[in-house]
C-alpha cells in the first residue's frame, strides 16, 4: 500500500522560505515519477513541480527560480524547497506519485501541507 506524508509546512511572511518534505512508504521514489501540487481556497489544483524518473525537473511559470524539487533516494523522500515565498503562494500543498512517466498523471496522492504566507 502506497503512503506519501507530507511535512514542513507552515506560516510564514512574505520573502521567507521553507521545506516540504514528502515521506513515501510502498514506493519507491527513484523508479517513477513524482510532483508537488497546490490548491488554494477556491481555485483549481496546479501543478507546482515534477521530478521524472531520469531526475529532469519541470516547474510552473509562476515558481520558477524560487522554488526547487529534488529527492533523496536513501531516504526514499520528495521535497520541495520553496523560497521568497509570496501571499500568492497560499495554499495546501500537495504530494504525488505516478506508476510511470509524468505524463502519465499521478495516482497516488498525499494528505496535504498547509503553506501560508503573510505580508
Amino acid at each position: 500500500q502506497v503512503q506519501l506524508v507530507e511535512s514542513g509546512g507552515g506560516s510564514v511572511q512574505a520573502g521567507g522560505s521553507l521545506r516540504l518534505s514528502c515521506a513515501a512508504s510502498g514506493y519507491t521514489v527513484s523508479s517513477y515519477c513524482m510532483g508537488w501540487f497546490r490548491q488554494a481556497l477556491g481555485k483549481k489544483r496546479e501543478r507546482v513541480a515534477v521530478i521524472d524518473s531520469d531526475g529532469s525537473t519541470n516547474y510552473a511559470g509562476s515558481v520558477k527560480g524560487r522554488f526547487t524539487i529534488s529527492k533523496d533516494n536513501a531516504k526514499n523522500t520528495l521535497y520541495l524547497q520553496v523560497n521568497s515565498l509570496k501571499p500568492e503562494d497560499t495554499a495546501m500543498y500537495y504530494c504525488a506519485a505516478s506508476a510511470g512517466y509524468c505524463h502519465t498523471g499521478f495516482g497516488y496522492w498525499g494528505q496535504g501541507t498547509q503553506v501560508t504566507v503573510s505580508l
